[in-house]
C-alpha cells in the first residue's frame, strides 16, 4: 500500500521500548487524539540516526507543549532497542533517551508508508499524523542526511494555526507571522503589505 498525504495512516500494532527499556505494545489506534511525529530510520547503531534520534527526544517538551509526540521507528527488534537506549553515547548508544521506538521487524510498517528500500531498511521518512489519524504531511530523504526538528516543529505549527484559524500559511511561515485568507482577495490583501 503506498500511503499518501490527506489519507488515513495506515493501522499497525508494534512492540516498542519507552521511558528507556521498558517494553510495550504500541497501536496506530492509540496515537490519536494527538498530533504524531512517526521518524522512520534505517537502523540502531549507525551513524545519522542517533543524532536524529537525540535531537527530536530532546524537542520532545516542545512537541508535547503543541500536543505533539514523536515515536521513532525501524526495522530493528524491540530486544535491539533496548540495547540501544541502553549504551552509553560514547560507544554508539542512545542512553537517556525515552521517547518509544518501535520495532518494525521485516519492515512490514515501513513498506506501508513507501520507506522500505529494497536493501531491507527504512529510508528517513517523516509523517506528520494529525489526532484524528489523516496525514497531514511527509518527507522522505535519502539515507546520508537527517532532518530537522525545527523544521518539523514548523509545520505542526503551521497545520494547527489553519486548522484553528482557517487561514493558510505561505512560503517560509513561522508562528506569529503573517498568514492569509485562502481567497483571490485574501491573496491580494497578502501581497499589499
Amino acid at each position: 500500500m503506498e500511503t499518501f498525504v490527506g489519507t488515513t495512516a495506515p493501522e499497525f500494532t508494534l512492540n516498542a521500548v519507552v521511558n528507556g527499556g521498558e517494553f510495550t505494545e504500541v497501536t496506530s489506534e492509540s496515537l490519536k487524539g494527538k498530533w504524531t511525529v512517526l521518524l522512520f530510520y534505517p537502523l540502531d547503531f549507525t551513524f545519522v540516526c542517533p543524532t536524529e534520534i537525540l535531537a527530536y527526544d530532546d524537542a520532545q517538551g516542545k512537541l508535547s507543549g503543541l500536543n505533539a509526540q514523536v515515536l521513532g521507528i525501524s526495522v530493528d527488534s524491540h530486544f535491539t532497542h533496548r540495547v540501544y537506549v541502553k549504551t552509553p553515547r560514547s560507544e554508539g548508544g542512545i542512553e537517556g533517551v525515552t521517547m518509544p521506538l518501535l520495532a518494525d521487524p521485516g519492515g512490514v510498517v515501513a513498506r506501508q508508508f513507501g520507506v522500505l528500500t529494497d536493501a531491507g531498511v527504512a529510508l528517513r521518512g517523516l509523517f506528520l499524523i494529525d489526532p484524528e489519524g489523516t496525514i497531514q504531511h511527509a518527507t522522505i530523504n535519502n539515507l546520508p542526511v537527517g532532518r530537522n526538528v525545527d523544521e518539523t516543529i514548523r509545520v505542526i505549527e503551521a497545520f494547527q494555526f489553519h486548522a484553528e484559524h482557517g487561514e493558510v500559511c505561505p512560503a517560509n511561515w513561522t508562528k506569529d507571522a503573517k498568514s492569509m485568507k485562502p481567497t483571490d482577495e485574501g491573496l491580494k490583501d497578502y501581497f499589499k503589505s
